[in-house]
């Protein structure tokens, strides 16, 4: 192994595409909107003299193979790959690489990491998927521009991939911001119907961080990451994943929990947090103990209904129509003054109503989004989003119109309420965390994993 060879297998690994040829194959540059030749055609000629005058002579004097590249309007581009490629497919192989379909979604670099033996190796490899699958894109950033990230970006249910090289970056003191994992519990976290969860990972790495320990090779790269840089006043830190606090939002179980392409450690529990994945995982630097704290709030963090399920009329009612639990319910319906519920929101952001006046009940700010999903006009929508602050809209409609309502459906059990209008409608499950808890267990095989058994009408019953 030396440095040059470490970063092209960084390269391949990161965005290699085989088929069937023995003479040929792609490496798969994602770079989207970032690479577009029609947004920035000047960025799109420095991708192509990376390619060109960097990229052509590492293949070729390592293995002897031609490049050239292709590029779409829409920014991907591919390297095209072609000569004798027994030499390169065997030095894959030997450590454990089947140069198969899309590497990324499938291989292992555990024995590759086991060959960088130093810090300088591993910073070239690590190029070298910062090069692929590194995204420098400036809207990765925590909240404002002031903490800008690099992200790297991987489809699939590769989740060992992941953690290695995470363990990667660790090792050279470059400490991972948060994985974004490809489970539903992160990708949707409301909404239990949302089908289309599998969005991929996301290894966010602070660029204060990456500028200091990591590396890039291309050099549209290193120009972005310092234009993202410059977006800074301050430099960061980061602190490492055991001393850092978790703080959990509440999230919806989803059948997607138990889809058959995650991994059988994954499949079938339901996860809290980020790091809460990394210890069901067996990551040494996961925070264990915190972990378990949030297991004490499970109930208030977890729900077997949708936080907030926004649709068309047509689509509620029939999610409605397929649940038992939902169609048995014996609905009151009435309608409520808009600017009833926005002064509910506006004394108490956290209050609870509709409830039982213990801890259940359905929250006010979650009634809210719903209702400024149904009294939107369709200029003010995209898709299912309320453009702008959704309180902001209520604000502007009350204004035109202070006698604006909306009809909302209570059930007789704490099930998800409804309301409605507009063709539009949405579905808000309640707080009710006594019940919730007692359908959570901690798996018989891991000590850090929680399931969730469905609600039954009589879990509900019996609270009432």
């Amino acid at each position: 192994m030396n440095t040059d060879k470490a970063y092209l297998f960084g390269l391949i690994i990161g965005g290699g595409v085989f088929g069937n040829a023995e003479d040929y194959f792609r490496i798969r540059l994602p770079y989207k909107q970032w690479g577009s030749y029609e947004i920035n055609p000047k960025r799109a000629s420095d991708i192509s003299r990376d390619i060109l005058v960097f990229l052509s002579p590492l293949f070729r004097n390592i293995y002897n193979l031609t490049i050239n590249y292709q590029a779409s309007s829409g920014g991907i581009w591919y390297i095209l790959c072609e000569g004798d490629l027994s030499d390169l497919i065997s030095d894959l192989q030997s450590f454990g690489i089947e140069c198969e379909g899309d590497l990324r979604n499938h291989v292992s670099i555990k024995k590759i990491v086991e060959a960088l033996v130093d810090d300088n190796l591993k910073r070239r490899f690590i190029a070298g998927l910062a090069d692929t699958i590194g995204s420098t894109n400036p809207n990765h950033r925590r909240f404002t521009n002031e903490v800008q990230i690099l992200s790297f970006e991987l489809k699939g249910f590769n989740f060992s991939f992941v953690c290695e090289l995470c363990r990667l970056l660790y090792s050279i003191n470059c400490l991972p911001d948060q994985i974004l994992w490809n489970h539903p519990n992160f990708h949707c976290a409301n909404n239990p119907y949302y089908k289309q969860w599998n969005k991929g990972f996301k290894l966010r790495v602070q660029i204060d961080q990456y500028e200091k320990f990591g590396a890039v090779a291309f050099k549209t790269k290193a120009k972005s990451l310092k234009e993202n840089r410059d977006l800074q006043q301050y430099v960061h830190t980061v602190v490492p994943c055991p001393e850092r606090e978790i703080k959990a939002a509440k999230s919806c179980v989803h059948p997607g929990e138990d889809d058959k392409r995650l991994p059988e450690c994954i499949r079938g529990g339901h996860y809290l947090h980020n790091r809460h994945v990394c210890a069901v995982l067996g990551c040494e630097h996961a925070p264990y103990k915190a972990v378990k704290e949030l297991f004490h709030d499970a109930g208030k963090l977890i729900s077997p209904f949708p936080i907030l399920c926004k649709d068309t009329s047509e689509a509620i009612e029939d999610i409605i129509a397929k649940d038992k639990l939902l169609s048995d319910r014996v609905y009151d319906n009435r309608r409520y003054s808009v600017r009833f519920l926005y002064d509910l929101y506006r004394s108490d952001h956290s209050a609870l109503i509709f409830g039982n006046g213990k801890d259940a009940g359905y929250h006010i700010s979650e009634i809210i989004q719903g209702v400024a999903f149904i009294i939107a006009d369709v200029n003010d929508l995209n898709g299912k989003r309320v453009r702008g602050k959704y309180i902001e809209l209520i604000e502007k409609y009350l204004l035109s119109d202070s006698d604006l309502s909306v009809e909302i459906r209570i059930p007789d059990l704490l099930t998800p309420l409804v309301i409605t209008g507009n063709g539009r409608g949405a579905l808000i499950g309640a707080e009710n965390p006594h019940v919730y808890k007692s359908l959570i267990s901690v798996a018989s095989d891991n000590e850090y994993k929680l399931n969730v058994r469905p609600i039954t009408e009589k879990d509900l019953s019996n609270e009432k």
